[in-house]
């Protein structure tokens, strides 16, 4: 194969280092691409926000981007480059490189989009185009484009025509396999598709735990957000299943900041596992944050546990209170945080008075009274003496308050002649000791050095303790005894809810925010299809912009073209008339027809699905397969299933007894297959859809109390009791993992 069409002159070979690479770059990936309105810019402000996403991504890359190889070589998935720099160089900034994979859905080796299909867009008809917006690990442009030369395994870069190792020839074979490879590494820092219809998903962030060494999570985060706002994407989903600390980070950051960490960013409740609804998870939410940590320290009259000694150590750090489990993993987050991003030359602590005064709420007198009772204290003993024996020999001399304000303040604090308070963390015991020195005592240098961290826990002590705890309160499965009962039950299920929830979607609301041109007319079509032969079609509508005087024949071409472009079965799409005006002339102005520059039209017609088109009818693919789970889900949530070998309706594995780490029977019948009788659901706990409906479901809709199970294996019957109703069914049972589909995204 040969590149000759894109080597690079020799000029731009001189210019291979990344330090001669930021010298040329005019984009800076902090603030690219600029959105009117948003602050940053790349220079010009011009916005793509008034023309739908297909029109508006084709328009961006021929602005902005360079094709990586001929697209004559591969034309199924045409590959752009677009170099941001990070930085100045001289700062250790350096050069990110955005790559853009426009993928020809209708000759891909995957057609049909496992995401959609979980996130409730299945109805939605397969799209033409697929972009990939990609930033690998290697941030930089020229570590990006190697890959392992297939038979020797040396590093190549993309443009190679031969391996310098073994002189094999590197094909167009070779090179389409690179580019699939790339859509299931799990190392990217950035990985979102679109479809051309403008929805898509978002499959990957990674941070600096990730590999980034140039930018944060949040950075990634905030240039995706404003990519998709610049290129008009309509909705973007989130598959939220990361693990951060060891623990299920959705969880923690749920219950600490009453969101998912996508939240920050708008990213809100899509659709839950297990038939879920919306207020289900909120009240879940709203229950776990405001569970009592006093709960945990009234349970017996034994020795102080571990979990207590954390509570109250990290109750003593926070200058705020800490009351509630969502005080708690809100001050541990935050002092993660504070953490990764301390700086290593803070000034030492100051023992003038005037430094604190204005947030003091006491006055001067009383402060210093009880900083010399405490010192009377500490010099008393010649050991280190700990926070709750301090606090607790001067309970009588103040009130609460004020000595926790002391203990905050009193570390280098003079409280004698030429004596002054010490502080430090203790691991073993995870708690924060004091005594007094001399201050010609040479160990006094060094706390000086340290300032306040010298109570406080180190990074690995803190991350362990946030892992403790949150296995000590939130992880269902390994989650504390404690009384009362129902409160525990409550938080069990609570946490189960969210950790039902993976499932988040940011809806950009284009229809709100397009820019209305006052010279050209912006008008959403709604398709109705009238030799319809689909399952349950769903179309979204799609925007058209026309010039200022344009015609009702320009708004049926302009449509015509418009569907054509999104969808691969709309090939031969015809539109027939605009049912809500009948017969009307077609030289007549949208003006005059419409009143305003913007609206809404119905555009009725046919859509012939032969030629080989009709598997490109939906993206759920061409199954005709039925869920009917007892927790009253009726669509693919992700979730690990099962079918019943005599009607095949799938159900949740979960849901019918069979634990995450179970194998699957060789053989299983349902309950209504097996003589049990009709499984019945309760369908007021909610689902995201409803497909295939036939009176056998509608017989399902009744309230009901499950009395067994019974899963049929090859030999007998196994007869699982149960007496709880169709909602708690699910509630009582370990989570599910996987699914019964192959899902080859993550999101870490």
């Amino acid at each position: 194969m040969v590149f000759s069409e894109i080597r690079p002159s020799k000029r731009a070979k001189r210019r291979g280092t990344t330090s001669d690479l930021c010298d040329f770059l005019g984009f800076d990936f902090l603030s690219f691409p600029f959105v009117a309105g948003g602050g940053g810019g790349d220079g010009d402000g011009d916005c793509f926000a008034g023309e739908p996403f297909w029109s508006a991504v084709q328009s961006f890359l021929k602005k902005y981007g360079r094709l990586r190889f001929p697209p004559s070589l591969l034309p199924s998935l045409v590959t752009w480059q677009i170099l941001l720099r990070v930085g100045d160089q001289a700062d250790g900034g350096g050069v990110v490189s955005l790559d853009v994979v426009e993928e020809d859905v209708a000759r891909s080796r995957s057609v049909y989009c496992d995401q959609c299909r979980v996130v409730g867009w299945s109805g939605h008809p397969v799209c033409r185009k697929r972009y990939h917006f990609i930033i690998r690990e290697k941030c930089s442009p020229l570590e990006g484009s190697q890959q392992p030369c297939m038979k020797c395994g040396h590093m190549t870069y993309l443009f190679d025509s031969r391996c310098k190792s073994c002189n094999s020839a590197l094909t167009a074979d070779d090179l389409e396999d690179r580019v699939y490879r790339q859509f299931e590494d799990s190392t990217h820092l950035l990985h979102g598709v679109v479809h051309s219809n403008g929805y898509g998903h978002l499959l990957r962030i990674n941070g600096r735990e990730g590999g980034a060494n140039l930018v944060s999570g949040s950075d990634v985060m905030n240039f995706w957000d404003r990519l998709c706002k610049r290129l008009a994407v309509r909705k973007v989903s989130v598959m939220d299943v990361s693990k951060k600390h060891g623990i299920d980070f959705r969880l923690v950051h749920t219950v600490a900041k009453g969101q998912v960490w996508y939240g920050g960013w708008g990213y809100q409740f899509g659709t839950g596992s297990y038939a879920l609804t919306s207020d289900a998870y909120r009240n879940a939410i709203d229950t776990l944050s405001s569970i009592p940590l006093s709960t945990f320290f009234f349970q017996d009259r034994g020795p102080r546990t571990r979990l207590q000694t954390l509570v109250a150590f990290y109750q003593s750090l926070s200058e705020t209170e800490i009351r509630t489990l969502k005080d708690l993993f809100s001050f541990l987050l935050d002092l993660i945080r504070e953490l990764y991003t301390a700086k290593t030359d803070e000034q030492p602590p100051s023992s003038d008075w005037s430094n604190n005064s204005l947030s003091c709420p006491w006055t001067r007198n009383d402060v210093e009274r009880v900083e010399q009772r405490m010192g009377k204290v500490l010099v008393t003993s010649d050991k280190w003496v700990s926070r709750r024996t301090l606090k607790g020999a001067l309970c009588k001399a103040a009130s609460p308050e004020l000595i926790d304000y002391c203990l905050m303040h009193i570390v280098g604090r003079v409280v004698g002649d030429g004596i002054k308070v010490r502080a430090r963390f203790n691991p073993n015991s995870n708690a924060v000791e004091y005594r007094v020195e001399s201050q010609n005592c040479s160990n006094i240098s060094n706390w000086v050095e340290d300032g306040l961290d010298s109570i406080r826990p180190s990074k690995m002590q803190v991350m362990d303790d946030l892992r403790y705890l949150y296995d000590s309160l939130l992880n269902p499965q390994t989650m504390i005894t404690y009384r009362p009962q129902a409160t525990r039950e409550s938080v069990v299920d609570s946490a189960k809810k969210l950790l039902d929830c993976k499932q988040f979607i940011k809806d950009y609301k284009v229809e709100q925010v397009a820019v209305k041109s006052p010279f050209k007319i912006h008008l959403w079509c709604h398709v109705e299809l009238e030799d319809c032969a689909w399952d349950d079609p769903s179309l979204p509508p799609e925007l058209i912009v026309l010039p200022g005087n344009s015609t009702v024949d320009d708004l049926r071409s302009e449509a015509t073209k418009a569907f054509k472009e999104v969808y691969v079965i709309f090939k031969r799409f015809c539109i027939q008339k605009l049912p809500d005006y009948g017969c009307i002339d077609g030289g007549m102005t949208l003006n005059l027809l419409f009143g305003s520059s913007s609206g809404a039209v119905r555009i009725r017609g046919r859509c012939n699905a032969k030629y080989g088109l009709g598997r490109f009818r939906a993206e759920r693919g061409t199954e005709t397969w039925i869920v009917e789970c007892v927790c009253g889900t009726k669509d693919d949530d992700g979730e690990r299933m099962l079918a019943c070998d005599k009607c095949s309706i799938w159900q949740h594995t979960r849901c019918v007894g069979i634990d995450g780490l179970d194998e699957i029977p060789a053989k299983f019948l349902c309950r209504r297959c097996s003589g049990g009788g009709c499984i019945e659901s309760d369908r007021s706990s909610g689902s995201s859809s409803s497909r295939n409906s036939s009176p056998r479901k509608e017989e399902a809709e009744s309230k009901c109390l499950i009395e067994s199970r019974i899963l049929v294996y090859e030999t007998k019957p196994i007869i699982i009791p149960s007496r709880i109703t169709c909602r708690d069914e699910i509630r009582s049972e370990g989570l599910g993992i996987g699914s019964r589909i192959c899902m080859t995204f993550d999101v870490q």
